[in-house]
């Protein structure tokens, strides 16, 4: 009975150092998961797979080349990016997934010249290419936004670099506003246009009643001028 009684005592005992074993090896598992060591995660884009290899094992991390993509600018089998940004802290042993690059889509570039930039810009991105510098001109021609030129050109080999000219519109000129009371609308608005001033009336007529801004003020090009207008006199 005494013997029965000690085994029935043992098993409980057993069973909960066995418990108390499991919840030991847990705690110190999840502490070494916890506070693993974290590392930067080093910039790869421009380098060769050997190159990043050997970067992200020096971090203590991990190579993984997710894909190819087209780039005008990163050399083919060279990194074009990663999933992590450089400069982010990350787990030790984690690892970094990465796009080579596959060259140009094509091999010219499409016409750019006329184009708003923003369009430009997206006719490019469907090509695998993009703009590496813009300067912006002025022209008395070419829409202020809109693209005056593009290097290289159509015809020319693809480089590395696409600079695009853009324009600012016509340079601003400053004026003295002239006296238009009493001159006939349409010489007013001639005169104005030759100045690069915008015309607005207000009320029926065909000569010039007053004015705003009033003459002799300043004006620039590009500014709009106000006319009331006035019948001509019969009498």
């Amino acid at each position: 009975m005494q013997k029965r009684l000690s085994s029935l005592i043992r098993i409980p005992l057993a069973l909960a150092a066995f418990i108390l074993l499991g919840l030991v090896f847990g705690y110190i598992t999840f502490n070494i998961l916890s506070f693993s060591r974290t590392v930067e995660v080093p910039s790869l884009v421009n380098m060769s797979l050997v190159e990043a290899n050997e970067a992200l094992n020096k971090a203590g991390l991990h190579l993984n080349i997710e894909g190819e993509d087209y780039d005008s600018v990163v050399q083919v089998g060279k990194i074009v990016r990663q999933d992590v940004p450089a400069g982010n802290k990350v787990k030790e042993r984690r690892s970094i997934k990465v796009f080579v690059s596959k060259g140009p889509r094509v091999l010219s570039v499409p016409v750019l010249v006329g184009e708003i930039l923003a369009d430009a810009e997206s006719i490019l991105i469907q090509k695998g290419l993009r703009i590496g510098k813009v300067i912006t001109v002025h022209s008395d021609s070419i829409e202020k936004g809109k693209i005056v030129a593009q290097r290289p050109e159509p015809d020319e080999q693809l480089t590395d670099m696409i600079t695009v000219l853009v324009s600012a519109g016509p340079h601003e000129m400053s004026y003295t506003c002239p006296d238009f009371i009493n001159n006939p609308l349409e010489e007013a608005k001639e005169l104005a246009r030759k100045m690069g001033l915008v015309v607005e009336t207000k009320g029926p007529g065909t000569v010039v009643a007053g004015q705003k801004p009033k003459p002799g003020a300043a004006v620039r090009s590009g500014d709009t001028i106000y006319f009331d207008m006035k019948e001509v006199s019969t009498l």
